[in-house]
């Protein structure tokens, strides 16, 4: 894997008193989406993504005091960005960032406590409502995975192209949005960088990352 190429970055860091920070320090592990090719993260205050025509996520579960929580917010930064891409297009997709959430009814949260994230995207009762910096789709939109239908929903956030944002969402809002009802646990999150459709070059960070 080459080195880690310099993300210029710096996030505010104070927090809301009752919102719960997420560390980029450790914790988190890279899946593979593809045999040959992978993303490259940074850990540490923030988490650095270069993405050279490639895609993998890094992934991380929650611990039972962050099942309820219902906001987040967080800082993103795009210094390299792909080109507009359809979101609702499978293979055809790519963009900056996605941010997931991963939520299961609570009995199957306890039953799968300490699963990878592969068989947690396995469950059929998995719902993962994700947020994206990519595309040219209007701010709020609610596009279904073609990826898992029913079971995975992109919110459109911020249009491809580069800048540095702070964001806050409503996961209740946005899960009855996309899905209907009332989100269960909130077990994992993910962060992924797409690049492989379009074999183009992301550089990006994430960091200041809150669950109330």
């Amino acid at each position: 894997m080459r080195p880690i190429l310099s993300v210029a970055l710096l996030f505010a860091t104070t927090l809301s008193a009752n919102a719960g920070p997420v560390s980029f320090i450790s914790g988190w592990a890279e899946q593979r989406l593809q045999l040959f090719n992978s993303n490259d993260y940074a850990f540490g205050t923030q988490l650095g993504i270069v993405s050279d025509g490639a895609v993998s996520l890094a992934w991380t579960r929650l611990p039972r005091a962050e099942w309820e929580a219902r906001k987040a917010m967080w800082d993103w930064r795009v210094d390299q960005s792909v080109p507009a891409t359809d979101l609702a297009r499978k293979g055809g997709d790519d963009r900056n960032i996605s941010i997931y959430f991963v939520f299961l009814p609570e009995a199957q949260a306890n039953a799968m406590e300490g699963a990878n994230i592969r068989r947690l995207m396995g469950n059929d009762d998995v719902r993962i409502l994700q947020y994206a910096w990519g595309g040219n789709h209007a701010r709020g939109a609610v596009l279904g995975s073609p990826y898992a239908p029913g079971q995975g929903a992109t919110v459109a956030l911020r249009q491809a192209g580069t800048g540095a944002h702070s964001e806050s969402v409503d996961l209740t809002r946005d899960y009855a949005n996309a899905f209907g009802g009332t989100p269960g646990a909130l077990v994992g999150l993910a962060v992924s960088a797409d690049s492989d459709d379009t074999d183009s070059m992301i550089r990006a960070a994430v960091g200041n990352m809150r669950l109330n």
